[in-house]
């Protein structure tokens, strides 16, 4: 988004028009958009301000239940998305498993799985190995079984 044209602008487009200038005139001079004077010179009108108003900073409806959604995870850290979605279901919150996510990761809260042990050797793909004893690569077999 771009960045508001500055307030010694906006005040030097709301002097004009206020000594009697048309807005088309103002923005002609000042080469911005007639839309831009006449919002401008509305706003002057109702707020006495010429300041732009704030952008961005939009704050989810989660954060509000922040304080119960941290609560269950410091109560039960192996739960998935999903269970965390059902419990606040149960609370009459009406959430989607995204929105959980977000949630999350903007409090910097990741779900990782661990390993717990460690996997079987005979679990292994000999892909590597695939082309010395076999025709295709698809063939997943340790080279010393193949015929």
């Amino acid at each position: 988004m771009p960045k508001p044209y500055s307030n010694d602008l906006r005040a030097r487009v709301i002097g004009a028009v206020n000594e009697g200038a048309s807005r088309r005139e103002v923005a002609e001079r000042f080469e911005v958009g007639i839309s831009t004077v006449v919002v401008w010179a509305q706003r002057w009108k109702e707020t006495g301000s010429v300041t732009a108003k704030p952008s961005g900073g939009s704050t989810s409806p989660l954060e509000e239940h922040a304080e119960h959604l941290l609560a269950i995870i410091a109560e039960k850290p192996d739960m998935t998305l999903d269970e965390i979605v059902a419990t606040m279901h149960k609370r009459g919150i009406e959430v989607r498993r995204t929105a959980v996510w977000r949630f999350f990761k903007r409090h910097k809260i990741t779900f990782k799985k661990k390993a717990y042990g460690r996997r079987s050797r005979s679990a292994w793909s000999w892909l590597a190995h695939a082309s010395d004893g076999c025709e295709s690569r698809v063939c997943l077999t340790r080279p010393d079984w193949c015929f």
